[in-house]
């Protein structure tokens, strides 16, 4: 079972132009983003848009020996699929770029609970029943099943945002969430705004959350609550669902 971490980026956010390059303790948020998945021990490959804006992502990725992708910057599951045959994946990982402190060594115990279902027709999320924070989104899915959504999905936001196909009824797959006890949902470590920014910014510099695993990061926000109130007023932006 070939496995591979599927990383979407773009440098076009309506919200946060340029996001996931900016940077913190002199290094742009992508690069701890790499770093941190490289816990997840998979390959991690970046799936880019086509536009021009986005060379300085392919430069990126060059400089880091990443395997990418660049396709239409709106059908983001039509680059999933291009990859993911390219490179021949059974097994795919959806996580966001935008992401930084996104917990590697969780994303491999997803894996590793995904392979133990060992049922291409299962569709694993962290985040459909979120009880983690925001940033430490990954699915995974199997190349069957991403197949199905390339040839089956017609309605945009199932383009734009790959898994709708999979979660919203459209499909036959059997969901498994992974989900924690205590609920952290109302942690937000995404990079979307300039509060988050500011957010992250704080935590790698102040914190030295690059070295935290998401508990970890939780429980500094437990002890300075402060910390969240720097982008507790960011809604979350959601997914149209056609039902």
């Amino acid at each position: 079972m070939k496995v591979g971490i599927i990383s979407q980026a773009r440098m076009t956010s309506s919200r946060l132009p340029g996001k996931v390059l900016l940077e913190a303790g002199g290094k742009p948020m992508l690069e701890y983003h790499v770093d941190r998945l490289k816990h997840a021990e998979a390959e991690l490959y970046l799936a880019i848009t086509d536009r021009p804006e986005d060379d300085p992502l392919e430069r990126f990725a060059n400089e880091h020996n990443l395997t990418y992708f660049r396709g239409d910057e709106n059908d983001v599951l039509s680059r999933f699929y291009h990859l993911a045959t390219r490179e021949a994946l059974d097994v795919i990982v959806r996580v966001t770029s935008d992401c930084p402190l996104i917990d590697g060594k969780l994303v491999r115990k997803g894996i590793d609970q995904y392979l133990q279902e060992a049922d291409a027709r299962v569709y694993l999320s962290i985040c459909q029943k979120r009880t983690f924070p925001i940033g430490m989104d990954f699915e995974i899915f199997s190349y069957e099943l991403l197949e199905e959504a390339q040839r089956e999905a017609v309605y945009d936001h199932e383009r734009e945002h790959v898994t709708p196909y999979l979660y919203q009824g459209r499909c036959e797959c059997r969901s498994v969430h992974i989900q924690q006890e205590s609920d952290h949902s109302a942690e937000r470590i995404t990079l979307d705004t300039e509060a988050d920014f500011k957010l992250i910014k704080t935590l790698i510099e102040e914190h030295d959350a690059t070295s935290m695993s998401h508990s970890q990061i939780s429980e500094l926000f437990r002890k300075d609550p402060c910390l969240l109130e720097m982008n507790a007023t960011i809604k979350q932006k959601s997914v149209p669902n056609i039902g």
